[in-house]
């Protein structure tokens, strides 16, 4: 199947031969379905804090987070071409539409009209306009979301990075530093580190810390092959393998490389303006408290039974009411134990008004366990798909993870993914079509096998830009 300069090209890029088999192998079997019993919901897997509550896991955080090393982690990989693709098939293609009309009408609204307007002649027409956004002047449509104009101030505009830095500052600092962890594309590091340079001491002098800022790529050797209608390997004009980057749930393994004892996850595009941040920085320490306050009961009984005692009932008890994992009746002690000893994380949830994305399930496993996951549509079998339209709540990427065992050494993140987990599609390249393969998001299938908590969370901590006209709503004027 594979030539001597395959193998080369395989292994160049730290993959093995049996790897890329592997791949292959998925694309003629396909990935099952994931076992999902129902969706989460209230009281049955999605936890309701009342203010009480609230307030005493805010305050658990409060009182430890001096003594801990916090790490705000921010995928910001990739162009933001999704978020202007309406704006391309203007220029490129003469297709204009409302979104069109809605953009130019409401043009100066937007936070980055100052900088654009700099690249505007009088009686411009509106196509020379878009293409100044996404092409020419701005150039947009060639940069990542991170680096795109979000919101304005008196004191001068933002770009999400800096949102993420202010947030890390206000929720992911102990007192004195403030780590943040970037995944980015290697075309696009020299971007966020000249805007870091610019802006980041600004914001140390603002909010009194220093901040330990880090990028990683999503490396080559998680990529997948891509492969012909037929399953056989797809290959380039030159006759090279084509590998294509296996989607953010890869970046699990970027993940692992970091250590901290809270890590907190959300994507970049999730910002708000600073009058409206109230509820996100409340509900990030208050998920924050709740991982700790678990961690310390999990902690102890993973102690308790290292000294040989019998735990297993109120573990089992633990596992059910507080970690909601429900164990196959006459669960083993070594099942009881292998299940308290992963990685935690508590994942805030908010109610279902619409928007896309996955959402909370439980979901039998193997071990006959039933958890929860956060699960996409594309993982759930036609026959059991009611369940997600069924769903009260959906998922907002807004997690904090806790990755460290109980002894003071971290988990080996990649030994708790599900590698049965993914999905195919279709794409093309270089005019011919071809089959891709790629992991469910990093809160997905890489997650899946972690101890796994829901807590619901206001619809005011969710507001994302999935395309340029989404900086028109309220939460980023």
């Amino acid at each position: 199947m594979f030539t001597a300069q395959d193998i080369a090209l395989i292994e160049a890029r730290g993959m093995s031969v049996e790897e890329v088999k592997q791949q292959i192998e998925n694309f003629r079997r396909g990935f099952p379905s994931l076992p999902v019993v129902r969706a989460a919901s209230g009281g049955d897997g999605v936890k309701q804090l009342d203010d009480n509550a609230v307030k005493s896991a805010e305050a658990y955080y409060a009182e430890r987070v001096s003594s801990l090393r916090t790490l705000k982690f921010v995928p910001a990989s990739g162009a933001a071409t999704r978020m202007f693709k309406e704006l391309f098939e203007y220029v490129n293609d003469d297709k204009r539409t409302p979104g069109i009309d809605k953009l130019i009408v409401n043009l100066e609204k937007f936070a980055f009209f100052a900088e654009l307007a700099k690249f505007l002649k009088p009686q411009i027409e509106d196509k020379d306009v878009v293409r100044n956004i996404i092409i020419d002047g701005l150039a947009y449509g060639s940069k990542p979301k991170g680096l795109v104009t979000f919101h304005a101030y008196k004191e001068g505009a933002r770009k999400p990075v800096e949102e993420h830095l202010v947030e890390a500052a206000l929720y992911a600092s102990n007192g004195e530093r403030a780590a943040i962890h970037f995944t980015v594309s290697p075309e696009h590091q020299a971007g966020f580190e000249a805007l870091l340079a610019e802006r980041q001491r600004h914001y140390e002098e603002k909010f009194g810390v220093k901040y330990d800022v880090s990028f990683s790529i999503q490396s080559p050797a998680t990529d997948t092959i891509a492969v012909n209608p037929d399953n056989t390997p797809f290959r380039t004009e030159d006759g090279k393998l084509l590998f294509r980057p296996a989607g953010h749930g890869a970046l699990i393994t970027n993940l692992d490389k970091l250590n901290a004892d809270i890590i907190f996850v959300k994507n970049i595009d999730n910002v708000t303006t600073d009058e409206r941040k109230a509820d996100t920085i409340t509900f990030k320490r208050v998920l924050a408290g709740e991982l700790l306050r678990l961690q310390e009961r999990l902690f102890e009984l993973l102690r308790a039974y290292e000294r040989g005692e019998d735990r297993d009932a109120e573990a089992v008890a633990f596992l059910r009411d507080e970690l909601c994992c429900k164990l196959p009746e006459n669960a083993s002690r070594e099942l009881i134990i292998a299940t308290l000893d992963r990685p935690i994380r508590v994942c805030g949830m908010v109610k279902n008004e619409g928007e896309p994305g996955g959402g909370p399930f439980w979901v039998r496993d193997d071990e006959g366990r039933e958890q929860l996951q956060i699960a996409e549509s594309s993982q759930i079998a036609k026959e059991d798909i009611h369940l997600m339209k069924e769903a009260t709540h959906f998922n907002p990427v807004d997690l904090v993870c806790g990755v460290m065992r109980y002894d003071g050494t971290k988990y080996d993140l990649t030994k708790y993914t599900d590698p049965k987990t993914g999905f195919i599609s279709s794409k093309s390249a270089g005019g011919r079509e071809l089959r891709a393969q790629e992991l469910p998001g990093l809160w997905n299938g890489a997650m899946a096998n972690w101890n796994t908590i829901f807590v619901e969370v206001p619809i005011s901590t969710f507001s994302p830009v999935k395309v340029v006209q989404d900086l028109l709503r309220p939460e980023h004027q």
